[in-house]
């Protein structure tokens, strides 16, 4: 592997781990600081609120000045920054504001390293998925450890385990450079002809949905395993289960996807993610149906995620290439995952917990339908390139 790409890996790893040990245990830290499921909701939604501007911001900067690995390091360093709010908060209103000035920096590290990464792969994507699986890896390491750390210490150690990653974010970020250019840089075309594309909606609208499906897991897994009488280490295994499994795909996918091309993956990805979370609501009292639900994370994330990335370069290459991937943060992560937190929290507080698990399930059949129309869209005119 190039060194430039172990590079990128080492980023990967430690922005997975502080990024899945902050949404696996933050909502505990703010159980414990006073807050009520609806503010805990509200709180945890903001990370996808954050993703739907702040995504676009870095994107833009990031084509139009051609300084990508720059705007990492500056949007990492003021991150740091906002982080250290967290340690003095105990009242909704305040959360409120770190929230908001954490992740309108840290909505930038996902879109940048992203970009940084494809224009370095040159279109060859033969090793995305070795360099991805190290986010993987980073996660699981990361959340096992802090369930131990959070176990002995308490949860009021949270802030001094997640901002000691993010300086590690930090740090790695001045290990990756920008990719030598092969070409005078060229103005950055419009988004808009690109954005009207039936087909292009369709498929954003498809994973806004997926995302909507698995906020059921980032905002009140960790609340609903504890509920029903887990411990925080089971909780710790069952994320890093999910993890593993993603993990698995990502090492294998390139075998994947020589044999199936990535809208057969897509559709399998949804379908798998209706059955997964309906298992979680109808039978998280079994630690069996929860270690099979988690195991099937490796399609109903992982294979989706990867076959979503290789989608979107019939649409965004080249100068587009950041914003690109902006807007599948911005539209996916923004918007799918703000409505998707919101909605979870209605289900949890006015129906039951399990009422989660169940939307998440219909959503996913939605978006399959949504990919469905994409597909027929795409395939019923010639491709349109940037």
């Amino acid at each position: 592997m190039p060194r430039q790409f172990f590079n990128f890996s080492v980023f990967l790893f430690v922005m997975y781990a502080q990024a899945g040990t902050f949404i696996t245990y933050v909502s505990l830290f703010f159980a414990a600081r006073g807050m009520t499921a609806p503010q805990i909701g509200v709180l945890i939604s903001l990370v996808q609120v954050m993703r739907i501007f702040g995504p676009n911001l870095w994107g833009w900067v990031g084509d139009h000045t051609q300084q990508r690995i720059k705007v990492l390091r500056l949007t990492a360093l003021c991150a740091c920054f906002a982080f250290v709010g967290i340690f003095f908060g105990h009242s909704f209103a305040w959360f409120f504001v770190v929230m908001v000035a954490l992740n309108l920096f840290n909505s930038a590290f996902t879109p940048m390293s992203e970009a940084l990464m494809l224009a370095e792969m040159k279109g060859d994507l033969s090793y995305y998925g070795r360099i991805r699986l190290w986010g993987s890896i980073g996660f699981i390491v990361a959340v096992m450890i802090a369930s131990y750390g959070l176990e002995w210490l308490g949860v009021e150690a949270f802030p001094w385990i997640t901002g000691a990653m993010l300086l590690c974010v930090l740090a790695a970020s001045f290990r990756i450079r920008e990719a030598p250019r092969t070409e005078a840089p060229q103005p950055a075309p419009p988004l808009g002809p690109v954005l009207r594309q039936p087909e292009v909606i369709a498929f954003f609208a498809s994973t806004a949905l997926a995302v909507a499906a698995h906020t059921s897991l980032y905002v009140f897994y960790s609340l609903y395993l504890q509920r029903i009488g887990y411990s925080k280490p089971v909780t710790g295994a069952m994320w890093s289960l999910g993890v593993a499994a993603e993990v698995v795909f990502f090492y294998f996918q390139a075998s994947v996807f020589r044999r199936f091309n990535p809208r057969k993956v897509i559709l399998f990805a949804f379908a798998v993610a209706a059955a997964r979370f309906a298992m979680i609501g109808a039978g998280a009292g079994s630690l069996a149906v929860l270690v099979a639900a988690q195991l099937l994370h490796a399609a109903s994330f992982a294979a989706h995620h990867s076959a979503s990335i290789m989608a979107m370069q019939r649409w965004f290459a080249g100068p587009l290439q950041a914003r690109g991937q902006a807007l599948f943060i911005s539209i996916a992560y923004g918007v799918g995952g703000t409505l998707g937190g919101l909605f979870m929290a209605a289900c949890w507080e006015k129906v039951a917990p399990e009422a989660v698990y169940y939307a998440a399930a219909g959503l996913s059949l939605a978006g399959a339908a949504a990919a469905a129309l994409s597909f027929r869209w795409e395939a019923a005119r010639p491709l349109t390139r940037t």
